[in-house]
């Protein structure tokens, strides 16, 4: 029997992540009067800042460990597309337009050919988005950086009358989920420790995947900005939730006086049973890990999900909302209560 592998045994404790971001934030006092100030409202996916008849959006996230299967591989050029899309895709969750977007790199020693094939990926990931990059950073952190870290921040804006942020969710409502590439930029620490436990390598090929373990675990993270803001033009949406670090659980940054139950989730692709067998993972703990084929939901009333299900071949209806709260994956009866 495989080890009952979880993300805090693979060295990632999401609760312990949380306690830290509130550590930090409650230290974070100082108020901006008038124009530009930061409009105060919780579990958002992007922060919002009062900018006369819109808001403007900021998100900032990296692309974590996925740089080390690129590192064994020696393949850049997809990280940058991560880099895009892990920010471009919590942007859109407020129903915010991608506008501008600045990377940061840091690195061990300058190398052209990392740097210049990073470049090619954010370029891709741009292009995908609609928006411009303005500009970064490359800090040469010898002492402190042992390879390669990309990370980067999304410049973006929404009118005030076209904000989404989920307190609009009700009974009666209905959960599209549009499907993912792969496992994304989330979870690659339990996966990459799996795979090492069970005695593969990254240029290792595995029954049931088509490529190497790394190819498959380097397939870009799927950007979702031009079919999001389509679905919100032509349709009334009441939530969108980036389905990233934390699984299913993410749902709860919707109304949370609302159960948000999955009773028909997508079939997992390979990857994702793969990881689950090699690594003896529960189902409560896979789906609060990896997105598991599912990487963004959208929340309607139900003729408009039915309509975006038989409108985009990517999209399935998964779930329902009902009154109470938490989220709970029906099929095997387990319930999610915090993010």
């Amino acid at each position: 029997m495989p080890e009952n592998w979880t993300y805090a045994k693979a060295g990632v404790n999401i609760d312990a992540k949380s306690s830290a971001i509130e550590s930090l934030v409650k230290e974070l006092k100082f108020k901006r009067e008038g124009i530009g100030q930061m409009v105060r409202m919780k579990n958002l996916f992007a922060s919002l800042i009062d900018f006369g008849d819109n808001y403007l959006t900021l998100a900032t996230d990296g692309v974590g460990t996925k740089l080390l299967v690129a590192e064994e591989l020696g393949i850049w050029d997809t990280v940058g597309i991560d880099c895009i899309a892990m920010n471009v895709n919590d942007t859109i969750c407020v129903g915010a337009e991608p506008m501008s977007f600045v990377d940061y790199i840091a690195i061990d020693r300058p190398d052209d050919a990392i740097t210049e094939a990073i470049g090619r990926g954010l370029q891709k990931g741009a292009e995908l988005s609609n928006m411009e990059i303005v500009g970064g950073e490359i800090a040469v952190l010898p002492e402190m950086v042992n390879g390669v870290d990309l990370s980067g921040t999304c410049l973006g804006f929404v009118p005030k009358d076209r904000i989404i942020t989920g307190q609009a969710c009700r009974k009666g409502d209905v959960i599209v989920s549009l499907r993912s590439s792969g496992i994304h930029s989330n979870g690659l620490t339990l996966a990459r420790k799996v795979f090492e436990n069970a005695g593969y390598t990254m240029k290792d090929k595995v029954s049931g995947l088509k490529g190497t373990v790394g190819e498959e675990l380097l397939t870009p993270t799927e950007i979702y900005v031009r079919q999001v803001l389509d679905i919100t033009r032509k349709y009334e949406i009441h939530g969108l939730v980036d389905i990233t670090g934390g699984g299913l659980r993410n749902i709860l940054r919707m109304n949370q006086s609302c159960k948000y139950i999955i009773d028909d989730p997508i079939e997992p692709a390979p990857i994702f049973k793969k990881i689950q067998e090699l690594g003896n993972i529960t189902t409560e703990e896979i789906y609060q890990t990896l997105n598991m084929s599912m990487g963004f939901d959208i929340i309607a009333p139900a003729d408009d999900a039915e309509s975006i299900a038989k409108g985009y071949s990517n999209a399935s209806i998964v779930g329902r909302v009902e009154e109470g709260s938490g989220v709970l994956f029906e099929p095997e009866n387990i319930l999610y209560e915090h993010y």
